[in-house]
């Protein structure tokens, strides 16, 4: 398979929102947009966290959240990223590595510029390859 950059594959214009919103307003956003994640930013858009729909099934488990409940409370601050030059089997080991399904891709100038999935990645890989006979 040639070397192909995320870049080519990720998605822009990623849904974001501020570690203060609230929890039932994010999943609104989520799910309005059809989307498994939102990155969380500052108002610099610098990334500060992810919130994922797997956050939404602790968030239910543990918490039943009140009303004024944060995306702050349950996001994931400790965020594995990637840039735009990074090389997809780069970015696929990392999310089999670690299980993720989402990973921002970020920039030093303009901070969250997009984001890669496995959907993307599967995407790709049926298109770019012939399946194999059963």
């Amino acid at each position: 398979m040639e070397d192909i950059f995320v870049a080519r594959l990720m998605t822009s214009g990623v849904q974001s929102v501020g570690p203060d919103t609230l929890v039932e307003d994010a999943a609104e956003l989520m799910r309005s947009h059809g989307i498994g994640s939102l990155v969380v930013t500052d108002d610099d858009n610098r990334l500060v966290g992810i919130l994922t729909t797997t956050d939404f099934v602790d968030i239910v488990a543990k918490s039943k959240p009140k009303a004024d409940t944060t995306v702050e409370r349950y996001m994931t601050t400790d965020v594995v990223t990637t840039t735009a030059q990074a090389s997809i089997v780069e970015v696929a080991d990392t999310m089999m590595e670690h299980g993720f399904h989402h990973v921002p891709v970020v920039d030093d100038e303009e901070g969250v510029i997009g984001m890669i999935s496995t959907t993307d990645l599967a995407s790709y890989i049926s298109t770019a390859e012939a399946p194999s006979p059963a």
